[in-house]
């Protein structure tokens, strides 16, 4: 009677913990800065970014945007622009301050060493970037977060093409200008350059500066007789994905991308981290800080899972075919 008793208490917790959250967040209203590289998005933009995994992962904990939380967005599109708006942020003393890479993190540590900086799934290397002292330990200081170290995943993405393309020799890699927010593409170039050597491929890289230059690109892409498109997973390939999509269909390019909504969005393949899961951790640590908790005490985490997702319509738009034993590996399958 004792463990049948201790289990209906231990029911009735789980019930009531919602409950519990919404009480101790009535009468509260969060604010949240978010530093954006980019131009100002459209009014449809923020709503779909509204349903990201992120804020879905929010409002299993509680917050939601309108209710109890209000979030701060500002925008820049140059180096000027965005310290410009990282001061705005700071000075409208937000409970805390949400970063996408580690460079738009350390604008943001420039203005302030007081409020809490989250760093939202960075994709490069917060110790090499001088933010945090060592990973799986409390980091020190006012910044957390979740790391992506997408670097590491370009041998396996590589590996991939070759799976897809029989004596594969020739690759691109589809970069924007980042010449602003040089951290990632400094570490993705590296680890491309010494993955390619180990597997003996040529590396091009094409750089696109602004949306009307993706179809210049494909026609150098297709000209230079590149076999396989590794495109560069940032906010700015993400934003222009539909257009990336249909030309490499066009262009019967066989490509790999570093975000899921890009194999969803008609792309062929991509392999990344598992995004239900990062957000997931993303938002307990933001819960943890909008209930008090200090950066300097949660360590910075990294995900467990990643996904490989591999898109049937777009391989059978550019005639491509793919082996039982390569489907059997994805994690999902787009038919």
């Amino acid at each position: 009677m004792r463990v049948i008793g201790l289990a209906v208490v231990l029911a009735v917790s789980l019930l009531l913990a919602p409950l519990a959250a919404g009480a101790q967040l009535a009468g509260k209203t969060a604010r949240m800065g978010s530093l954006v590289f980019g131009p100002v998005e459209s009014p449809e933009e923020q709503a779909r970014r509204s349903t990201a995994p992120l804020w879905q992962a929010m409002r299993d904990l509680g917050w939601v945007v309108g209710q109890n939380i209000v979030v701060e967005r500002r925008y820049g599109e140059s180096a000027d622009q965005l310290r410009a708006v990282a001061t705005d942020l700071v000075r409208l003393k937000v409970d805390v301050l949400l970063a996408p890479s580690a460079d738009l993190a350390e604008l943001l540590q420039r203005e302030t060493k007081t409020i809490p900086i989250v760093v939202v799934g960075a994709g490069s290397d917060l110790v090499a970037a001088g933010l945090i002292a060592s990973l799986g330990k409390p980091p020190g200081g006012n910044l957390t977060g979740t790391q992506v170290l997408n670097s590491d995943l370009i041998p396996k993405k590589l590996e991939l093409l070759q799976a897809l393309i029989p004596n594969l020799s020739r690759i691109a890699f589809l970069t924007e200008d980042v010449s602003v927010l040089p951290q990632t593409y400094v570490e993705q170039d590296r680890s491309l350059t010494a993955a390619a050597r180990t597997l003996g491929l040529n590396v091009h890289t094409v750089i696109v500066h602004e949306p009307g230059e993706f179809a210049a690109a494909f026609l150098r892409i297709t000209k230079n007789r590149d076999q396989g498109l590794l495109v560069l997973g940032s906010p700015f390939s993400i934003r222009h994905r539909k257009q990336i999509v249909e030309l490499a269909a066009k262009h019967r390019i066989v490509a790999i991308y570093e975000n899921e909504v890009s194999a969803e969005a008609g792309g062929l393949m991509s392999y990344a981290a598992n995004r239900e899961e990062i957000a997931h951790r993303q938002a307990v640590i933001i819960d943890k800080i909008l209930r008090g908790a200090k950066p300097a005490d949660l360590p910075v985490e990294q995900p467990t899972k990643f996904e490989l997702v591999i898109n049937l319509k777009a391989a059978k738009a550019i005639g491509l075919t793919i082996r039982p034993s390569l489907l059997r590996r994805a994690d999902r399958v787009i038919q």
